[in-house]
Order: structure tokens, then sequence, then C-alpha cells
């Protein structure tokens, strides 16, 4: 027999994922801080609910893929792969076929959606470049959908058993509970997607005691790894939840248990004893939780609704509304190397080791570099995803491209910019103050047609010929290489509130107004931002209501199309509204915290509390993510 199910895995004498194994726990820890036996013990209420959360597949509109060329005359190895982290991949060749960094090549192109599965390095790269070496000819190998559905790494069930302590005035006194994890049948990411959902429970409240004891079990299924979000959706689901049923307990507003317990502006950074991959402490350096609630509160007419959910029960429609309050980690270091350089011509480039998986990458190096350069963002080439451009590189992957890539691409401008003054004020014959940097040329101020352009500087500095000292005894090239050193991550976050409405006949769910408040820090790209924003919305409805994988009870899966997986279409997803609160953060350069993960984090969340405020009379319970028509169901049909 077969482990196919996580909690009964966890069980001594369950069926083994592993015949050589003596039971089926991978690992188990604990992650905690203060005395929260204490703080329930005297806890005038407690609330305990069981939450099954399961979360899906990747399903980017593009399969994995690549294709490995072999040059036998030159030993030159080289491929195009669709990975999110061409370095990783590049010294796995290198490790696994005995190759050297020069004769190797990996080169990611433009490879459509990422969202975590093109993380990870697969037995079918090593295949396809071992064939082409063996063949000495090209070899092509491009995933199916049914491939995507059985062998790409995945997220899945997390099943949670928890506690909430609060006062009188739904003060928040302690969190404690458990969590098993549905690993699959091998690690290929750690323990990362656990962990950050522990982690990330307390959120954006005040939570001064919490324990959470945590499974990983063996399932004979595949792989999991991050899927857009990597854990926080499914923490976040799990505070949110509570807290609703602690309003629910205490006759408070939705709005006004968050209220008092959301971490105040005034107590940034605000640390909280829990590790990460990253940091010894979760520090939340620079954020404003209640603004953005209170924003979404109003741009929503969340007090209005009572009216327009009374006007729809008059006609016989059960319409509900839901909050939630969130924050995402972003910028994951511990760096991101950046070149900015400029040519003869006067075009300037800049590489790094990030790669293109749809959010206007190549767009955000390319304009910061442009602004510290005083030029137009098309005179800026972008290389990005090729391992023979740049030596370090780390890849796309937790929010972390415009947080690290974009703050060493701005510092290395800065570097270039300041050599540029510098250059020109020996040529000019001018004081450094009385230069500036504009159209691509130094000009001295108040001197009309006094100036030079940066493709000159860079000639003068390419050794314009031999025998003559480089200006100002510089060093060659009008470039500048830095890696800047992310120490922290940078916590985006915002509050989402949705209005739906409950066809009480069939389950179905319909949702007629999304409201996002969200706060990514300083905005690069707004343009860019919102499309981020609103996609991450539009792919957390998939998880709240659409996206499941099917098991059978020898763990075979019983979805493998997209007739039996569903995801949302155009005509399920609402316009989204989107307003922006600007908090820079304090832990990078440019002040910024990513935004590619973090506006799917509360859906589920708010999609949960806006089913059962909509079917408040009729006393159904959301616990589980997705809920699908059949929960809706069922929970009417309860007694």
């Amino acid at each position: 027999p077969a482990s196919a199910d996580a909690e009964q895995a966890a069980q001594p004498g369950s069926p083994l994922a592993h015949a050589d194994a003596e039971h089926n726990v991978l690992a188990e820890f604990s992650m905690g801080y203060g005395d929260p036996d204490a703080a329930f013990a005297n806890a005038p209420h407690v609330l305990r609910e069981k939450f099954s959360l399961h979360k899906g597949l990747g399903m980017a509109l593009e399969g994995r893929g690549l294709v490995a060329r072999y040059d036998p005359l030159e030993d030159r190895l080289v491929v195009w792969l669709a990975t999110q982290m061409p370095h990783m991949a590049h010294r796995m060749f290198i490790s696994l076929l005995g190759r050297n960094e020069t004769n190797t090549r990996v080169v990611t192109p433009d490879i459509g959606g990422g969202f975590g599965p093109k993380l990870v390095f697969y037995p079918e790269d090593i295949v396809v470049a071992t064939a082409a070496l063996i063949l000495e000819a090209p070899v092509k190998w491009i995933e199916d959908r049914r491939e995507h559905f059985t062998s790409s790494t995945q997220e899945r069930d997390q099943i949670w058993d928890m506690e909430l302590a609060v006062d009188d005035d739904g003060k928040i006194l302690g969190v404690r509970g458990d969590m098993i994890h549905d690993h699959g049948a091998y690690t290929a990411r750690g323990v990362n997607v656990a962990q950050n959902a522990g982690s990330i429970v307390p959120g954006p409240y005040e939570v001064a005691n919490y324990n959470l004891d945590i499974k990983l079990v063996l399932t004979n299924k595949p792989c999991v790894t991050p899927v857009r979000g990597a854990g926080y959706p499914q923490g976040s689901f799990v505070m949110e939840r509570l807290l609703d049923r602690a309003a629910e307990k205490l006759n408070l507003g939705r709005d006004e248990i968050r209220r008092r317990n959301l971490i105040q502006p005034e107590d940034m950074p605000y640390t909280r004893p829990l590790a990460s991959r990253a940091d010894p402490s979760i520090v939340i350096d620079e954020a404003n939780f209640p603004k953005c609630m209170e924003t979404a509160i109003d741009v929503s007419d969340w007090k209005g609704f009572p009216a327009r959910q009374a006007a729809a029960a008059a006609e016989g429609r059960f319409i509900g509304i839901g909050l939630a309050v969130y924050l995402k980690g972003s910028g994951r270091g511990p760096f991101e190397a950046a070149t900015v350089r400029v040519g003869p011509s006067g075009r300037v480039t800049v590489i790094s080791g990030v790669s293109a998986i749809g959010q206007g990458t190549r767009t955000m190096l390319a304009q910061i570099t442009a602004q510290s350069l005083g030029i137009g963002v098309d005179d800026v080439d972008v290389v990005i995803g090729d391992t023979s451009t740049i030596p370090y590189g780390m890849g796309a992957a937790s929010s972390r491209q415009t947080v690290t890539a974009g703050s060493s691409a701005r510092s290395a401008a800065e570097e270039v910019r300041n050599k540029a003054l510098r250059v020109a004020a020996h040529i000019l014959e001018a004081a450094e103050d009385d230069l500036e940097l504009a159209d691509g040329r130094v000009h001295v101020k108040g001197v009309p047609g006094m100036s030079i352009g940066l493709g000159e500087l860079a000639t003068q500095l390419a050794g314009a010929a031999t025998g003559f000292a480089l200006p100002a005894g510089e060093k060659p090239g009008l470039e500048a290489h830095v890696a800047e050193q992310i120490d922290g991550l940078a916590f985006s976050n915002g509050a989402h509130v949705a209005e739906i409405e409950v066809d009480p006949e069939t389950g179905h769910i319909e949702v007629l107004n999304y409201v996002i408040a969200h706060d990514c820090g300083v905005m690069v790209n707004p343009l860019v931002i919102d499309g981020q924003v609103a996609g991450g919305a539009a792919h957390g409805l998939g998880f709240a209501m659409f996206e499941k994988m099917i098991w059978d009870d020898q763990a075979q899966p019983q979805s493998t199309n997209l007739a039996e997986y569903l995801i949302p279409g155009s005509t399920e997803v609402p316009n989204v509204q989107i307003e922006h609160i600007v908090v820079p953060s304090s832990q990078n350069p440019l002040g910024v915290k990513g935004v590619g993960e973090s506006g799917l984090v509360p859906v589920p969340s708010v999609i949960a509390s806006a089913v059962e405020n909509a079917l408040a009379d009729r006393h159904v319970r959301i616990s589980n993510i997705p809920v699908s028509p059949t929960d809706i169901l069922t929970g009417i049909s309860a007694p």
C-alpha cells in the first residue's frame, strides 16, 4: 500500500512512503516564544479549530523545458533552460557532468510564468544535457500539461489544529497548536514551505505568546516546493479565521478585533523572536498596518455593507463581505549582483543574474539604471539569465528581484555616475560641483555647449590610444560591479476586502467587488506593480475556490488535466481596485518591498470570511480551502 494521506502517514504503523524507512516523519520541529501555556491557563476565552488547507500547482501557461547543444570542437555545452535559477542550474550541470565553468553555459530566456516549480533542477534537465553530449547534437524536451500535474513540484496539504486565547476585550493572549505538512516523496527545497507557514501565523498582530509543533511527513506524491506565496497564505488563513471566530464569540466586528490587535506604526521596527532562513529573528522594519486596513475598509464602503446585505436579502440574494490583513516577507538575500557598463556608443548595459518570469524585471532594471544616469530607458540594454555574462547570481524567487538586483543596479549606476563626473571634471577642467549629468552627457552648469558624452568618456577610459595615461589615473572602463548585501526581509503588507454572492442552490460563489490596500514601499513602476498585485489576487482566487489535486488511496493522481483541476478564468476574476500605501523599507537602498507574491497571501482568508458572512443565518463554517460548491451545500444542509 502507498502512503497517500498526510494525517494518516504521521501515525505509527501507517503505510510507508519508502520501504526502507522506519516511519514517514521526515522532520519534526517547533517554533515559538513567550509562555503560551501560562497565557492559555489564565485566558477567559479559548477557541480551537482544525483547518485543512490545500494549495496546488504552479500551473504556468508555459511548461518547463530545455534545449541543450554541444559543440565538440570547442568542448562547449550551452543549455537554454526554463528555470528561475540559472546560476544554480549552472552549478548542477558542472557538478553532475564533471565539466567546468568556462565550457558550460546556461541561458534563461523569457520563460513565462515561474510560480515556484521552475526553481528546481529536475532529472529531465541532466538527461537532456547528457543526451546532447553523447549525440553531439541539439536535444530538446518540453513538458506537457500532464507531466506538469504528475512530475513538477507542487504545494499540497497542511492540517492544522490550532487554539487562540483572547481576553474580554478581544486582545490576543496567545496562539498555539500543531501542523502536519504533506512533503511528498522526496525533498527538493528543504522545510521552507512549512517553516514559512508557521513563522507567519502571528502576522501583523501583536501576539505575545506563540508555539507551533510541525511534522513533515512523506507521502508517495511529487515533491513539495514553494508555489507563489510559499506557505504564507496557509499561515495567514489560520490566523485570520481564528480572529473571525473570536470576533463572533465576543460580539465584536471583524474589523474591530483586528483594530485592537494590529501592530502600530510607532512600534516599528518590530522584532519577533521567530527564526527564518534569513534571520535569527523576524524584523518587520517599516509598515502601517492600521492605515492599510482602514483604507481598504473605507474604499470598499465596509460600513455601508449591512444596508446592501439587507437589500439583497429582501430580493432573496445572499451576499457577504470579508476582511483580511497580511504581510509577506520579500527580498531574500544574501545578494544579487549587477554590472552597469557604458560603451563607446553611449549605450548603457546592465547585467544581472536574475531571470525573466513575466514580472517586468528588464523594465525595472532599465528604469533604475536610467534614472541614476540621467538617460532614457530606451538607452539601456538589459542582459539577464545568462551565466556567461556575470559570475554569480541567485535568481527569481521570494519576491526578491527588485529588492536585490534593483538595489545592486542602483548602486552600480551611482558608481558609474560618480566616475563619469570625476573624469569629466578632469577633461573639461571644471570642478565636479559645477557639473551635471543629463541626456547622456556631462554638462558644465551655466556654460552652454561645454559638455562631454558618456560614450566619449567610455572611449577615453577604454584607452583611446597607446602610450597615453587614463584620465585622472582612473581604472579602465566606465563601469561598476556591485553585489548589495541584503541583511533582512522587507515585508510588503496590506489588507483585502471582498464582497461576494453565494447561490445557496448551487453553492456557486461570485466575487462582486474586490479592494486591496497594499504597501510595497517605494514604487519603481506603478503599472507593473498593479499587474503583479492583481495577478496575485487572481492566483489566490484559484487557491481559494478552484484548484485542488485529487489523489486516490494509492496516491495515484485523479486530476491530471484542466477539465478536472480547475483554474480561474477571466469570467471568475473581478476587477480589482488597488490603493497604494507607501511606507519605504529601511532594509535596502531603494526602499522597496517585493510585490510578486503578496497579492495572493490573504485571498483564501478573505473569501472564506465573506462566504461565512453571506451564509451566517445558515451557520456555515469554512475551515478548509479551497472552498467548493459541494462544501457550501454540505454546510448549508448540516444540522
